[in-house]
């Protein structure tokens, strides 16, 4: 993800990054300026039909169509905002729950194997679960000193699995007390949870049919503006069409980019940065 500063408007104007749409779009919009460019020409030069009432109507219809688009695009990149969004909202709630599990079991637990265990498995959780959203290997180093077991597909299971059976054979040993047991399991139940909603998102991508709508009714509309606009224009229509192409191209972009929070683009969640985060305050408390 990301960082910078948001008053610092000069950067954000001049600068170039990785995730910048403007060189994703480039060879395309040098297309489409080329493809505007010999409408115009043929319209103004050509076939002349500056003078034709009938052509000088399709700008309404432009303008219409720029309305209904606007409204796509704006529900379409608010939905992919609530995603990433809500994502972030899921990870902070981990990073709570496993700093409130770390909390009690700092002062439940009075052996200092036992603490070492939890120490080790509530930042692995994090580890794994990034991973496992990110569709990436495990480090034979962390399999190995997770004891995970490799027939195995679904990692933070295995890791939430062993947390909960840890804390059982506590209250099969008398370390911890039933009530202790119930306050615990509310903690551990929660990782899974996050689990589950953090794969609701990764598995659940906007549907295919309203994407594809969107993409086809961007292109066309791009590519009759020249028709409207060529005789009020002239050869000024090329730029002005590469233009209205980038801005609707970029939200579009952008809303694919960020509906999966859960990748390695720019603008997805720093969720290796966060994991780590959790593994620097649970080793603090235990």
């Amino acid at each position: 993800m990301v960082s910078y500063n948001t008053k610092d408007w000069f950067t954000f104007i001049f600068k170039i990054h990785r995730a910048d749409t403007f060189k994703t779009l480039f060879p395309i919009m040098m297309a489409i300026g080329f493809y505007a460019g010999i409408v115009g020409y043929l319209e103004v030069e050509v076939w002349q039909l500056s003078e034709q009432n009938y052509i000088k109507n399709i700008t309404i219809m432009h303008g219409m169509l720029g309305f209904v688009i606007s409204l796509l695009l704006a529900y379409r990149i608010n939905s992919a905002y609530d995603r990433w969004w809500e994502g972030r909202k899921l990870w902070g709630a981990l990073v709570n729950n496993s700093r409130n599990l770390a909390l009690k079991l700092a002062v439940i637990l009075n052996e200092e194997n036992d603490r070492k265990f939890f120490k080790k498995m509530i930042p692995s959780y994090s580890s794994v679960l990034n991973k496992h959203l990110k569709d990436e290997e495990i480090s034979q180093e962390l399999f190995d000193s997770l004891e995970l077991k490799p027939h195995h597909n679904h990692k933070p299971n295995q890791v939430a699995k062993m947390l909960f059976q840890k804390v059982n054979d506590l209250y099969n040993a008398k370390k911890i007390t039933g009530d202790q047991l119930i306050i615990l399991n509310l903690e551990l139940q929660s990782f899974t949870d996050i689990c589950g909603a953090c794969e609701r998102i990764k598995n659940t991508p906007i549907p295919y049919s309203y994407s594809a709508f969107i993409k086809k009714f961007i292109f066309f509309y791009v590519m009759t503006l020249p028709f409207g606009y060529a005789f009020s224009l002239g050869y000024y229509v090329a730029p002005v069409v590469v233009f209205i192409f980038y801005v609707l191209a970029s939200l579009e972009l952008i809303s694919e980019e960020i509906e999966d929070p859960f990748g390695i683009d720019e603008n997805d969640l720093p969720t290796k940065k966060i994991s780590e985060n959790i593994k620097k305050h649970v080793e603090e408390l235990l």
